[in-house]
């Protein structure tokens, strides 16, 4: 079957891409440029595609049974305050622009839209507070506010042949490239003075096969829903302290940073369906790989 995957040569997106291109799916980019040959492991086909809302792009779904929306208009490098100084364009690009491609894949008899959403659509709540999917949302910011209406939007839609789901990604890591740490493991080998901060993460791999089991699910036991996707707690300790051992560098580690003050997700519903993220094991193998170079 063949799946429509907006934002598929971003960072998040090829993963997902990579997992259905590994689970014997047809993938097509959705996309302002087509990718370059041997981007992906395998072949994809492509359809131009936009978050202009004032363009219908129905005919990209023509040959998609699903559509995966991961793309995000932003601020290069930012999401959060990644409308710079044009909110309304990152509002109407990133809601009106979504709702809209939402709106074509139904019309045009897609089964299944998953959208990419954010741990931002929850906001702020006291450290400690484990964030569970049906509590108060309340966004403080313009992205986490946008993706919150956008999963409504989405949701609104949900009916008999076309099922919905969106995904509440927390920070996601991995090991292609470039990457996400690029910067901060070139600062700590440089000598530059790093914060001490700590994050909850998911691999992009897990992103994948969550994404794929939202299309291999029986509908009725995710359309409408949101799920939570996130793994491990990781501070800048954690992932500088293999750098070190393995560049013989004796740069100074940030100290380890107090992980009882983050606000982790409770991943039950979508574990409840069979995903099973890597946990540390594959963050220590992600941080060989990456204080290797292999």
């Amino acid at each position: 079957m063949k799946v429509l995957v907006s934002g598929g040569t971003g960072f998040v997106g090829r993963y997902i891409v990579e997992e259905l291109l590994a689970g014997g799916y047809t993938v097509i980019i959705g996309g302002r440029h087509a990718p370059l040959p041997r981007f992906f492991s395998r072949p994809v086909e492509f359809a131009p595609l936009s978050l202009d809302p004032a363009h219908d792009h129905i005919e990209a779904f023509d040959d998609a049974y699903f559509f995966v929306h991961a793309a995000f208009h932003h601020v290069p490098g930012k999401y959060r305050g990644g409308e710079g100084n044009d909110p309304e364009t990152f509002k109407r690009f990133n809601l009106d622009g979504s709702v809209r491609l939402f709106e074509a894949a139904k019309r045009a008899g897609t089964r299944r839209c998953i959208f990419i959403s954010s741990r931002a659509a929850y906001g702020e709540h006291a450290p400690g507070t484990t964030l569970k999917e049906g509590m108060l949302d309340k966004p403080e910011t313009l992205y986490g506010q946008v993706k919150l209406d956008a999963e409504r939007s989405l949701a609104h839609l949900a009916a008999p042949g076309f099922a919905t789901a969106s995904l509440r990604l927390t920070g996601v890591y991995g090991d292609l490239r470039p990457g996400k740490w690029d910067k901060l493991i070139g600062d700590y080998l440089a000598g530059r003075p790093l914060p001490s901060r700590a994050g909850t993460e998911v691999h992009g791999k897990d992103v994948g096969k969550a994404v794929r089991l939202m299309l291999e699910t029986d509908p009725p036991r995710i359309s409408g829903e949101t799920f939570n996707v996130s793994d491990v707690a990781l501070d800048t300790w954690d992932i500088l302290e293999p750098i070190r051992w393995e560049h013989d560098c004796l740069n100074r580690l940030p100290l380890p940073a107090d992980k009882s003050l983050l606000t982790p997700m409770d991943t039950a519903k979508i574990r409840a369906l069979g995903w099973l993220p890597g946990g540390m094991p594959l963050f220590n193998e992600t941080i060989h790989a990456l204080a290797t170079g292999t």
